[in-house]
């Protein structure tokens, strides 16, 4: 989910910037530091919009630069359990897809994709059902339900968004996904 959010961090001025402590100043040095990592509480920094407040400087010992603690608006993402999102599948591989959400990537592993079963086609970057002609390929658009999240704020690039598409209403756009009575659901290419 995105969202629109306030708040507070401290942002180091170097000495060569300090004739020039402007809003505009520390809303770059906020989106260097901050746009694309990933925190525990707020998500993914998506932007920094703007500065609202630059408290006065402090100076450390053995330190060159000055720092100013900063209140200011963010766009952040962050998925929520069981929330149901759309993106687009960026990768294939043996073992599922790689799902991009905004500024972050879930996995939607091949066992819940569908109930059929699904092989890979590394050639064509695709898993595809031996069943029927469903498949789920690279630039593939879906809709999933996230149902596992692990932050990893010292490595963003760590954190794990765990998602399903087995769910009525969800997979792949263009699939059609029913329950008939008490069948399991079934994708159909439309």
């Amino acid at each position: 989910m995105y969202k629109r959010v306030r708040l507070k961090d401290t942002v180091e001025v170097p000495p060569r910037h300090l004739a020039d402590v402007s809003p505009e100043r520390v809303k770059r040095l906020l989106q260097d530091k901050l746009e694309g990592r990933m925190d525990e509480t707020v998500g993914s920094v998506v932007s920094i919009s703007e500065v609202h407040d630059i408290g006065d400087g402090t100076v450390l010992p053995s330190r060159p630069g000055v720092y100013y603690e900063a209140e200011f608006d963010a766009v952040t993402f962050d998925p929520q359990m069981q929330e149901v999102v759309d993106g687009t599948v960026v990768e294939v591989v043996e073992f599922g897809a790689f799902v991009g959400l905004g500024p972050v990537d879930g996995l939607l592993h091949v066992s819940q994709i569908s109930d059929e079963y699904l092989a890979y086609d590394a050639e064509n970057q695709q898993l595809a059902s031996t069943e029927s002609d469903a498949s789920l390929g690279v630039d593939d658009a879906v809709r999933v339900r996230v149902v596992t999240k692990s932050v990893d704020e010292r490595n963003p690039r760590d954190s794990k968004i765990g998602l399903t598409a087995k769910q009525s209403g969800l997979g792949k756009h263009g699939w059609l996904r029913e329950k008939r009575d008490g069948d399991a659901p079934i994708a159909e290419e439309s």
